[in-house]
């Protein structure tokens, strides 16, 4: 193997080591300013574009053990890795390509398991993790209000009957 091939394995395999998940894209039509600002944009996410060749990418992906991403190397292709986690950097692409209608995602490989550009799609329609876990509180929190509150029942209602009462008989 020609050291230019190898080297340019070898940075691809590096990138696809940083994270747990790849999202495959089609980057044609993008301007240089389009990738900057979209780099711009996964920055905020932790994350990083680069454009690969297929080749490479074949290659790197079969060495580290991904499974067949053959079907998603068709026309020019460009990666997605790093960040804190992949529905956000979803969210940044799916917005991006909304806004510019420039880059499309492909596939993806998400903890070693091929996922299709529809799933990806789903993925970025998520919420948050700051959300669910504000959602999951709340789903546990509920069940502690709503038996404070029956139990704050009880002396209430003897409470207000006593009000009615002392009303009742009226000033003395």
């Amino acid at each position: 193997m020609r050291a230019e091939k190898k080297y340019l394995i070898d940075e691809v395999e590096t990138h696809l080591k940083k994270s747990d998940y790849v999202i495959l894209a089609n980057y044609n039509g993008m301007t240089v300013a389009d990738a900057a600002e979209l780099r711009k944009r996964l920055s905020a996410e932790k994350a990083e574009y680069h454009v690969v060749k297929n080749s490479s990418l074949r290659v790197a992906a079969k060495s580290l053990g991904l499974p067949d991403i053959e079907g998603a190397l068709i026309g020019p292709t460009a990666i997605v890795v790093g960040g804190r986690n992949s529905a956000g950097v979803a969210k940044v692409l799916k917005q991006f390509f909304k806004e510019k209608q420039k880059i499309e995602v492909k596939a993806a490989v998400l903890s070693k398991k091929l996922i299709s550009s529809k799933d990806v799609s789903r993925l970025a329609d998520m919420p948050s993790l700051d959300v669910l876990r504000a959602q999951l509180l709340g789903l546990l929190n509920q069940p502690a209000s709503m038996f404070v509150r029956v139990i704050n029942a009880v002396p209430q209602g003897l409470v207000n009957v006593l009000q009615a009462k002392v009303r009742a008989a009226g000033p003395s």
